[in-house]
């Protein structure tokens, strides 16, 4: 699922790319975020998708193998104890992993993508994780899912051609893989034996985050020329255009958040577009941000423009 942070990250990619382009149609960039989330989905969906993949490379390289002329004992009993985990059985069947799979046209069709896995299956063939849990000797439904998860890890997560792939998808989604990678690991993670299990959702409140990723958005353009003001008078020893263009867009988010959400504390905000800034912006951003944001709240704290609510939120 996503989190505020993640949120808080797509609206100041949207917004580089808005300022960037000189287009004051804030709606237009609004869409743009909203699809940005919805394709963190779609990434999670093909990363999901992988395992059958897989799989499919597996059966048919076992069928290969029972074709030679000469076959060896291995070849005519091979060792299925990938083919048969439990954990991908449960993915394969899931409805609704494969409804929103044919809904979002979410696929690994095509010779290209075919390609890509066969080599990916090579590589994992040889790989430390698959030969330390196809030949343990151990067996269940706990088995299954430890292997499962610790080939997602180290074959799947990790792969370099995946990688490629997803850059050429979306430049945004590289950005999304950690966290679509976790949801991964959270989704095998909850599977139990003999029950139904279900993927993730993409938010615990639809309605609320999308609220806030849309008020985040308008109120930052809004208050542009206001924010910009206040930053410019408190950074008197530096000219504007020399602050690194993330660092501004970074604080202009932070001040609009600071007056337009009574219920996020104020702690919460500058901590947050401190920790955004040690990922997108040059090295010594997060202290210059720091000090300039703590500025910024003395002051908009005086002129009464930050009002929180609710106990616990004044601080």
């Amino acid at each position: 699922m996503l989190n505020r942070r993640h949120l808080r990250i797509k609206v100041l990619q949207s917004l580089y790319s808005f300022y960037q382009s000189k287009d004051d149609n804030y709606g237009k960039a609004e869409k743009e975020v909203l699809t940005g989330l919805e394709r963190i989905y779609d990434l999670y969906l093909y990363l999901l998708l992988t395992f059958s993949e897989l799989k499919g490379f597996s059966e048919h390289r076992m069928a290969k193998n029972k074709e030679k002329l000469r076959p060896t004992d291995e070849d005519l009993s091979p060792n299925r104890k990938f083919v048969d985990n439990t954990i991908i059985d449960i993915l394969e069947s899931n409805v609704n992993l494969r409804a929103e799979s044919e809904s979002r046209k979410v696929n690994w069709v095509g010779d290209v993508n075919q390609e890509m896995f066969r080599k990916i299956f090579l590589n994992m063939k040889e790989s430390e994780t698959f030969d330390l849990f196809m030949n343990n000797d151990i067996s269940g439904f706990e088995e299954d899912k430890a292997f499962a998860i610790a080939l997602f890890k180290s074959e799947i997560a990790n792969s370099s051609l995946l990688y490629d792939f997803f850059e050429e998808e979306s430049i945004h989604w590289l950005d999304d893989i950690d966290l679509a990678c976790t949801m991964v690991v959270k989704t095998l993670k909850t599977f139990e034996e003999g029950k139904d299990c279900t993927i993730l959702e993409l938010y615990k409140d639809k309605d609320d985050e999308i609220d806030f990723v849309r008020q985040l958005l308008r109120k930052t353009i809004v208050l542009d020329q206001e924010s910009e003001k206040l930053i410019d008078e408190l950074t008197s020893n530096w000219e504007l255009d020399r602050i690194a263009k993330m660092d501004v867009i970074l604080m202009k988010m932070a001040i609009a958040e600071l007056q337009t959400f009574s219920n996020i504390p104020t702690k919460v905000t500058l901590n947050e577009y401190i920790e955004i800034s040690k990922y997108y912006s040059t090295p010594k951003s997060n202290g210059f941000i720091n000090g300039v944001l703590d500025k910024a709240i003395t002051r908009l704290e005086k002129e009464g423009k930050i009002k929180k609510v609710g106990r616990g939120l004044v601080n």
